[in-house]
This record gives C-alpha cells, structure tokens and sequence, in this order.
C-alpha cells in the first residue's frame, strides 16, 4: 500500500496552499516536511529532488513531482475531481486557469511593501468583483447547479472556494453583489472534509504574515 503523499515547501500558502486544499478534498491525508533553511534545500537540489531546481514539491505514488499544474492535475484526475469526459475536462482546466489568475494577484501581495500593498488590495478587490466573479456568477446562473462542472464536486469548485475565502480577507463583503457566489460558497464550505479544513486546528495555512516572507527570502536567496 502506497505511503501518504508527502508535501515539501515552506509552513505558509503559496503555491503549495492549493494542493492542501485538492488532498483534503479527496479525502486524501498528508505529511509535510517545512522548508526552513537554505540547507534543506540545498539538500533536495543536490538529491535530484527538484526537477526544476523549485518548490513545490510532492512525493506521491512513487514519483517526486514538481510544477504545481501537474501535481493538482494529478491528484484531480485519481482522484475522481476531474470531470468525466474531455469536454468536463477542458472546463475545468478554462475555470481553475482563471483563478490561477486571480489568486496570482494574491500570493504576490505578502512580498510587497507596505505602500504598494495599499495599491495592490484595491486592484485585487477590483480584479476579482469586475472579472472573475461575474464570470464564475454567470456560469453557476447558466448552468442552475450546485457545482460549476457536472453534477458532482470537482478541482474547479476546490479551487473557486480557496480564492473567494482568499479575496474575502481582503474585503469581507466581496460577495455582496454575487448571491449565486455566496451560496457556492455556503455549499462547498458544508461539504465534510472542506468544513473540517476551514475548522481551527487543520492543515490549512494562515494568512501570510512577515516570518512566512523572511523564510522564503532566506530559503530562496531572495533578496
């Protein structure tokens, strides 16, 4: 029987957030090992580790993968979230690659000074209410289901429900004008696995705050 995945980046969101959120989904547990020195990951790079010579990085089924598309693709496709056909498919791919582009916005913003974060909370408030919320609003209109491919839960609706909550800590009333948004939310939020990770005490990370940032820049060299 196959060990549980083991998930190796720093203890903060990032790009690795979003592969929390898929495992849990699926009902899949998972380790993780914190990258905190420059000399942990001096080590994965010298091991072969990193494809890419980047994180993140998740041992899973007997393959190191790396490239975050991948991973989630990976666990999407395994673990039944991935639509039932081509078509489902390419859905999914066109709705998590919008809030990709959404969440972008958002994983940059820890790194930024405290003038541009002013600027930049606005833009992303603006982004998220003037594109991507009435489009995704739209789809859930058209479409009169609970989920955004399907009939049934899929990384699409993982993914939209990671970067609402993402957006909401920047502006709590964010959904105001989006009342199919706002119910999307009540109904993945309830689903059993996603209410235990939105619960105190789960492998969800915090908010970035400055020790996440100092870590990555000392890790990484990037200053």
């Amino acid at each position: 029987m196959a060990g549980k995945p083991k998930l190796y980046y720093f203890d903060g969101r990032g790009k690795m957030e979003s592969v929390r959120w898929l495992l849990t989904a699926a009902g899949v547990e998972f380790e993780e090992e914190f990258l905190k020195t420059r000399e942990q990951y001096e080590k994965l790079l010298q091991d072969g580790a990193l494809l890419f010579q980047q994180v993140p990085m998740v041992e899973i089924d007997g393959m190191k993968m790396v490239q975050t598309r991948a991973i989630l693709s990976y666990i999407a496709g395994k673990h039944n979230l991935y639509g039932k056909d081509l078509k489902e498919r390419a859905l999914i791919d066109m709705y998590v690659g919008g809030t990709d582009d959404l969440m972008g916005f958002i994983m940059r913003f820890p790194f930024l000074s405290a003038e541009d974060k002013e600027k930049e909370c606005a833009h992303i408030i603006q982004k998220a209410t003037s594109r991507y919320f009435p489009a995704y609003e739209k789809v859930l209109k058209d479409r009169g289901q609970a989920f955004l491919v399907g009939n049934r839960l899929s990384w699409a609706d993982v993914h939209l429900l990671e970067a609402i909550l993402m957006v909401e800590e920047k502006s709590s009333d964010v959904l105001s004008e989006f009342p199919r948004l706002q119910a999307f939310k009540a109904n993945i939020s309830s689903i059993p696995a996603i209410k235990k990770f939105l619960e105190p005490g789960s492998q969800r990370k915090p908010v970035p705050d400055d020790k996440y940032v100092e870590t990555v820049r000392k890790v990484l060299w990037m200053y």
